[in-house]
This record gives structure tokens, C-alpha cells and sequence, in this order.
């Protein structure tokens, strides 16, 4: 078992995961990552529920796309649209690449997005942009690639993911074993900052079970998401804190097994015609 995963620190919104690491380890992550991939599934098709039911883009953009998932099923929702596929990371667009599924995939940062001003309708992102340490400048790129009326339409993780795994480790020692993740007051604040209109901006917590703490850890590690932390403890954890983890994550449990709680954030946004 890995001293892995992902939660917040207060106060550490700045201390986010370097972008090339993120990008290595769901790279590595390809191949596993639609086996374990059932919260990811979930949270993106309640994102696509969110969408305006009368929303026809011409060209959309899935951004963090993975393995392609929700590129094929945009794909099939707006059938005659041009689809981009975007992702930071270049082993999830190898695999995605032979599914099909949108018209190009394209390796993209998206703080610093390789578009053309103006030139989509439609921006959907699913658990990607917890990854972004400047939410800001993803929400100033996605007003500026976005066309007159056009959408962007998020969920991403805030603080309080995984908080069973960070309180086990905090009682077994103080290194930050859990990837940090901003506050829902930050993700408002930015927000409403951002030019865009909110249509819908709201936190739902989603609750994973598993018989063993070892099931939880083996499917972040298979996800690409282990502990990401800048400064993170180095080397093998020892069966001694593994076990006093498993004895304190064991005060968790409840008659369906071991919660891992995810606080997840949906944010559905317009470019307003002005």
C-alpha cells in the first residue's frame, strides 16, 4: 500500500501539484484508469445533465479529456458539431486517440489554452481542474476561447475529498499524504470574479464504499491520482504506519464498509452576448 491521494491543507490552495507530474502520472495511468474509473463516470454524466437543455454548440471542447469517455458520448450528443479533445496529459490522448470520438486530440494546458479566441461553444470539463494551481487564468482562458452565448461547465474537487484518509494520516503522523484541493469559497469567489454568468454553482458530496483501505489506495494509484503533494514523503511507507492507517481509517467504517467521500463542485457558466 502507497502513502497516496487527495485532500485539502487549510491554507495550502497555492501549493498545488507541479503540472508535469500530473501530467506523468495519469500518462502512466492510461491503461488502468477506465477500470476504476466509476466515481469519474458518475460525476461527468451528472455534469452533462447540467447542460442547457437547449445548448447547440458547432464545435465543442472536452478539456481533460482522459481516456476519451465523455469525448464519445459529446460525440453522440451533438452529432454534427466539431469535437476537441484536450488533454495535459500525452498517454491518456494515445488511448484515447484509437476510440475516436472528436475530430482532433490535442495536448493542452488549461491555463493556457491553444485556441483561437472565439472559436467553441461549448466547454466541458469533468475532474480535470482540480489539477490547475491558477483557477483564474483557466476561467479567464475558457471566457476567451468561448463564443457569444457559449458555455463552460465544470466539476472539480474541493477541500474536504477524502477527509477519512486525512484524518487517519493525521493520526498517524503530520506529512501531507493527500493532494490538496481549494475550498468551495475559493471556487465562488473566482467564479463570480471570472465575466461569466453562473447558471448553476453547487457542491455534492459523493460517497465510494470499499470491504479494505488497501482497495481504496490500489484505485488511486490505477486512477493516476496518488499523493501529488509538493514536499511529499519520499520512499516506502513502513508496515508499522501502514498498519496504525488501517487501525485508525478502521473508526470510518460502517455497515457498508470503508467511506471515501468526495466533495465534489459543479459549475455550470455563460459567456453572455454583450
Amino acid at each position: 500500500m502507497s502513502d497516496s491521494v487527495a485532500v485539502q491543507v487549510p491554507g495550502a490552495e497555492s501549493a498545488l501539484p507541479d503540472k508535469r507530474h500530473v501530467a506523468a502520472s495519469f500518462s502512466r495511468a492510461a491503461a488502468s484508469y477506465d477500470s476504476v474509473a466509476e466515481l469519474q463516470r458518475a460525476v461527468g454524466n451528472v455534469l452533462s445533465e447540467r447542460l442547457p437543455g437547449d445548448l447547440r454548440p458547432a464545435c465543442w471542447l472536452d478539456l481533460g479529456c482522459g481516456t476519451g469517455h465523455f469525448s464519445r458520448a459529446l460525440a453522440s450528443r451533438f452529432p454534427i458539431a466539431n469535437g476537441v479533445a484536450m488533454d495535459i496529459a500525452e498517454g491518456m490522448l494515445q488511448h484515447a486517440r484509437p476510440q475516436g470520438g472528436a475530430d482532433a486530440f490535442v495536448a493542452g494546458d488549461a491555463e493556457c489554452l491553444p485556441l483561437r479566441d472565439a472559436s467553441v461553444d461549448l466547454i466541458f470539463s469533468s475532474l480535470a481542474l482540480q489539477w490547475c494551481e491558477d483557477f483564474s487564468a483557466v476561467l479567464n482562458e475558457a471566457r476567451r476561447a468561448l463564443r457569444r452565448n457559449g458555455v463552460f461547465a465544470f466539476s472539480s474537487l474541493c477541500s474536504g475529498t477524502l477527509q477519512e484518509l486525512r484524518d487517519s494520516w493525521q493520526a498517524v503522523d503530520g506529512f501531507a499524504h493527500v493532494n490538496r484541493f481549494r475550498s468551495e469559497q475559493a471556487y465562488r469567489r473566482l467564479c463570480a470574479a471570472s465575466g461569466l454568468s453562473i447558471l448553476s454553482l453547487d457542491v455534492q458530496p459523493q460517497v465510494l464504499h470499499f470491504a479494505e483501505l488497501r482497495q481504496l489506495t490500489a484505485e488511486l494509484k490505477a486512477l493516476g491520482a496518488h499523493n501529488l503533494n509538493p514536499g511529499r514523503p519520499g520512499g516506502l511507507t513502513g508496515r508499522a504506519r501502514i498498519r496504525a492507517l488501517i487501525d485508525a481509517y478502521e473508526r470510518f467504517r460502517t455497515p457498508t464498509g470503508l467511506p471515501a467521500t468526495y466533495q465534489v463542485i459543479y459549475g455550470v457558466l455563460r459567456k453572455d452576448d454583450r
